[in-house]
C-alpha cells in the first residue's frame, strides 16, 4: 500500500532464517483457549482413569480438542463453527478407524493419512476456521490409522469421540453466559488500536494495511450474525469512527480511539457515538450485506488446489520415507509434514525450522518429566493436562515454543495405552521429526503454486469492480439507503484480500513476476474511494461526539 514505486519481485526468493524464532506478543485471549483445552480434556480423561480405561483416552481426546476452535468468532457464529468442527473429526476418526480395521498394510495407511491430511487442510483454509487449522484434525485421524482396530470396536470409539465432542462445544459456549458479546468488542478495540497506530504514524503503509485488516476483520465479526442488537449498533459506530480515522488520520484523536478500546476491553458498557448516518440507511445496508449469498465452497478450494497437493504430496513421501527407514509410528512424519504448509514456501520454511527446534526443546523436556508421568496414572494424565495448557498459552508467542509443550503432550498420550520405553520413544520421535520436515519442504518446493499470479489478476479485477461502484454512487446526488457503506465494505475487503494474495504471491520461491506497479496504483486509488465514501456520509451525518455523564462514558451493556 506504498506510494512508492517497487521494486522489481526476483524470481528466486531467498528463504529467511532470522526472526524465525523471535517470539512475539501474546494474545489478547491467550488463556481462553488454554483453559477451554484443560476444562474439555479433563473430566473424559478423568473419568477413563477411575474406570482404568485410558487405553480410551485418545477418542475421547478426538472429541475435546475441538474446543481449541473458533475462540475468535461471536458465539452465534462459534455455535456452528464448532457443530462443523465435531463434524469433521468425528468424520476424520471414522475413516481412519474403519480403515485400520480392515487393513494394517502401512503403505495403505500412509497413503489414507496423506489424502485425509490434504483433504483437511483445504477445509479448513477454505472455510478460514482459524487456529489451530488441520493440525490437530491430522494428528487425531494419523494416529488412529495406526491404531489396531477391529470393525465392531468402531462405533464404541466413535461414539466417545462424540460425546467428549458434545462437551467440547458445550465448553467452547460457556463463555457467552458471562459476556455474551466479548469476540465482537475483542475485534472492534483491535480496529481502533490498529487504527490509532496509523494515525500516529501517518503515512506508513504497513500500519495501513494493518488497519484496513483490522477494521474489516471488525465488521465480518458484527456481519456474522443477523440479530442486531443495541450492544451490537454501538460496536457498529465505533467501527465507522475507525473507519473514519482510516481515511482522514490526520484529523483522527488516535487516545481517543484508544480509549474507547480500552473502554471495550473491560467488562462495562459499550461507549456510545451518535449514529454517523441515519439508522435506516444503516438498517438497510447492514440487512443488504447479510442476506448476500454465502460463496459456494467449492470456488474457495480452487485457489488451494497447490496447498492441498503440496499437503498430499509431503505427508505421503514424509510416511514412506519414515517407514523405510524402520520407524514404527511414521504418522509422526506425516504429522509434521502437515503442520508445515503456510500460504506460501517463506511461510513454509519458517514454519518447518520452528517445528524442528520446538520438537527436539520438546523430547528434552519429556526426558525429564516421563519419570514422574510413569510414578503414576494419575500423574500421566495430570502432567497431559499440564502441557495441554501450557501449549495452548504459549503457542502464539511463536510457534516453536507452543512445540515444546506440544511434543512431550504427545508421547505422553502414548503411555495411555501401555508404559513404553522413553530412550525408544524420543529417538523415534527426532528421527520422524527430521524426516517430516525434510520431506516436507522438499514436497513445497517442488509443488509450486504458478497460480499465484494469476489470483493477483482476479484480485485487481475485484478491487476494481468495487471501486467503480463505489466511484458510482459517489455520483449520484442521493444513493440509495444503504448502497454507500455497502459499497464501502465490499470494497475494503477487496483491498485486504488483494494484499493477502500479494503477500501470499511474494513468498514463493520460484515465480512470475508480479505486477507490482499495478497493486500499487489500485492500492491507492482504492483506498483513496474509500476515504471518499467516508467523507461523504459524513458530511450527512451529525457531528459525532461521545456523550458523558458525570464523567462517565453513556453506553450499552454487552
Amino acid at each position: 500500500m506504498s506510494s512508492a514505486t517497487p521494486a522489481p519481485t526476483p524470481r528466486v526468493r531467498r528463504l529467511p532464517l532470522t526472526g524465525v524464532l523471535r517470539l512475539g506478543r501474546p494474545s489478547d485471549i491467550w488463556f481462553k483457549p488454554a483453559l477451554s483445552s484443560v476444562v474439555s480434556v479433563a473430566p473424559p480423561n478423568l473419568t477413563l482413569l477411575a474406570l482404568g480405561r485410558l487405553d480410551l483416552a485418545m477418542y475421547t481426546m478426538a472429541g475435546s480438542l475441538c474446543a481449541l476452535y473458533a475462540h475468535n468468532k461471536p458465539y452465534a457464529a462459534r455455535a456452528r463453527a464448532l457443530v462443523w468442527v465435531v463434524l469433521g473429526m468425528i468424520a476424520g476418526l471414522a475413516v481412519a478407524l474403519v480403515t485400520a480395521s480392515l487393513t494394517t498394510n502401512a503403505v495403505v495407511l500412509v497413503t489414507v493419512g496423506a489424502a485425509l491430511a490434504a483433504v483437511q487442510k483445504g477445509l479448513c483454509d477454505a472455510t478460514r476456521i482459524g487456529p489451530p487449522g488441520n493440525v490437530v484434525l491430522t494428528f487425531i485421524s494419523s494416529a488412529s490409522l495406526f491404531a489396531p482396530q477391529t470393525l465392531g470396536q468402531v462405533p464404541g470409539h466413535l461414539a466417545l469421540a462424540a460425546t467428549a465432542g458434545v462437551w467440547a462445544w458445550l465448553v467452547g459456549m460457556a463463555p457467552a453466559l458471562v459476556r455474551p458479546y466479548g469476540p465482537e468488542r475483542r475485534a472492534t478495540a483491535q480496529a481502533l488500536n490498529a487504527t490509532a497506530a496509523y494515525a500516529s504514524v501517518n503515512g506508513d503503509a504497513r500500519a495501513r494495511a494493518a488497519a484496513a485488516a483490522a477494521v474489516h476483520a471488525a465488521w465480518q465479526a458484527l456481519l456474522a450474525t443477523g440479530a442486531r442488537t443495541a450492544p451490537r449498533r454501538a460496536l457498529e459506530h465505533l467501527v465507522v469512527r475507525a473507519e473514519v480515522a482510516l481515511a482522514a488520520p490526520a484529523d483522527a484523536d488516535p487516545e481517543l480511539l484508544r480509549t474507547w478500546a480500552r473502554e471495550l476491553r473491560g467488562r462495562g458498557p459499550v461507549p456510545q457515538t451518535d449514529a454517523p448516518t441515519d439508522a435506516v440507511a444503516e438498517l438497510l445496508g447492514v440487512d443488504a450485506e447479510l442476506a448476500a449469498p454465502a460463496r459456494p465452497l467449492w470456488t474457495r478450494l480452487g485457489p488451494l488446489t497447490p496447498l492441498m497437493l503440496r499437503t498430499a504430496l509431503g505427508c505421503a513421501l514424509a510416511g514412506y520415507a519414515s517407514l523405510a527407514l524402520g520407524v514404527g509410528r511414521p504418522y509422526w512424519a506425516l504429522v509434521t509434514a502437515a503442520s508445515l504448509y503456510q500460504a506460501n514456501i517463506t511461510l513454509t520454511w519458517g514454519r518447518g525450522v520452528q517445528r524442528v527446534v520446538g520438537n527436539l526443546a520438546g523430547v528434552l523436556v519429556f526426558a525429564a518429566v516421563v519419570p514422574l508421568a510413569h510414578a503414576h496414572p494419575a500423574a500421566l494424565v495430570l502432567c497431559c493436562l499440564a502441557f495441554n495448557f501450557g501449549a495452548e498459552a504459549l503457542i502464539g508467542r511463536n510457534y516453536w515454543l507452543g512445540s515444546v509443550c506440544v511434543t512431550p503432550m504427545a508421547l505422553l498420550i502414548t503411555e495411555f495405552a501401555r508404559t513404553q520405553r522413553p530412550g525408544e520413544l524420543i529417538t523415534e520421535r527426532v528421527v520422524d521429526t527430521l524426516v517430516g520436515a525434510l520431506v516436507g519442504l522438499v514436497a513445497a518446493a517442488v509443488v509450486t503454486n504458478r497460480r499465484a499470479t494469476d489470483r493477483i489478476e482476479e484480485a485487481l479485477a475485484a478491487v476494481e469492480r468495487a471501486r467503480e461502484r463505489a466511484a458510482r454512487l459517489l455520483a449520484e446526488p442521493a444513493p440509495a439507503p444503504g448502497a454507500l457503506r455497502s459499497a464501502h465494505r465490499a470494497l475494503a475487503a477487496a483491498l485486504v484480500d488483494l494484499r493477502a494474495t500479494v503477500d501470499a504471491a511474494s513468498g514463493e520461491w520460484w515465480q512470475r513476476a508480479l505486477p507490482q506497479e499495478r497493486v500499487v496504483l489500485a492500492e491507492r486509488s482504492g483506498h483513496r474511494t474509500l476515504a471518499a465514501t467516508v467523507r461523504r456520509r459524513e458530511s450527512h451525518s451529525r457531528p459525532t461526539e461521545v456523550r458523558r455523564t458525570g464523567g462517565k462514558t453513556e453506553g450499552v451493556r454487552g
